[in-house]
């Protein structure tokens, strides 16, 4: 377990694997979390309004590198050039679709 409490991430060619201080594993496909990127590019910030078409990003995307934002978020360099979005831990970790948590 991380003693920090940032996960630890791995980019890897068709997943990003994210390694939980608390021993969860989570593994997304790069499209899925571009797609859910929050920042003002992709979302409108006052309706919340989603400004970013899943048609326009391509199956082939991957995170090229990745910044830890503080001890709270991550931020992913992406194949498209988009690199504003920040992931917070919390989000990203809501984002995981394994047997586990798609049944909390």
């Amino acid at each position: 377990m991380n003693s920090n409490h940032i996960p630890d991430i791995q980019i890897k060619e068709k997943s990003i694997e994210i390694n939980w201080p608390d021993g969860h594993k989570s593994s997304y496909n790069p499209k899925y979390l571009r797609i859910h990127c929050g920042c003002a590019e992709c979302v409108e910030e006052w309706s919340n309004r989603k400004l970013l078409d899943p048609v326009t990003v391509s199956e082939n995307i991957q995170a090229v590198d990745y910044l830890i934002v503080g001890r709270y978020a991550v931020q992913f360099l992406w194949s498209d050039e988009h690199y504003t979005g920040i992931y917070p831990f919390e989000t990203i970790r809501k984002l995981c679709k394994c047997n586990e948590c798609s049944t909390k």
